[in-house]
């Protein structure tokens, strides 16, 4: 089955910007180890900007927006760092999201990472803390429904009888 164009059902299918073995999502671990911290950082912080924005909007209203207003400055150092962090945080999303890594929960670190498995695009599942990535599930599943990678060992070839 092809990864992109229409499933057997006739539902559109996604088109990841690739496939991931999980071998290779195990090699990113290292790196999602350190980002997924930050990106959660920076929506702790994003909601303190808009937690202040939205404070002293109700205090002062629209005259807090006047350039000669005392809290005018904060308000615009405000609106600055909340551009700032959501292109940021867009930005870090939308690369992993075009390397076929979606970040489904920041609070948790869960991660998912398209892969090929028995012919059926599905998600390889990991979670920050965990030593790799060793479980996936549907793309229309979830959390609750992965299932452990087992990895397919190559059988041996039958003997025949009488040969060494």
């Amino acid at each position: 089955m092809e990864p992109s164009g229409s499933g057997s059902d006739g539902e559109a299918l996604p088109d990841p910007a690739r496939l991931w073995t999980s071998a290779e999502a195990n090699g990113r671990i290292g790196e999602l180890e350190e980002l997924l911290p930050r990106l959660k950082a920076w929506v702790v912080r994003l909601r303190e900007v808009h937690e202040e924005t939205h404070r002293l909007s109700e205090f002062w209203g629209k005259d807090v927006d006047a350039p000669d207003h005392a809290d005018h400055a904060l308000k615009q150092r405000l609106d600055a760092e909340w551009q700032n962090l959501t292109h940021r945080l867009e930005e870090a999303v939308a690369g992993l999201r075009k390397e076929g890594i979606e970040v489904k929960d920041l609070e948790s670190g869960l991660v998912d990472f398209y892969a090929l498995h028995d012919g059926e695009v599905v998600f390889l599942c990991w979670q920050r803390g965990e030593a790799a990535v060793a479980f996936y599930h549907t793309l229309t599943g979830g959390y609750r429904s992965r299932r452990p990678i087992v990895e397919r060992e190559e059988t041996p070839s039958p003997r025949v009888h009488g040969s060494n």
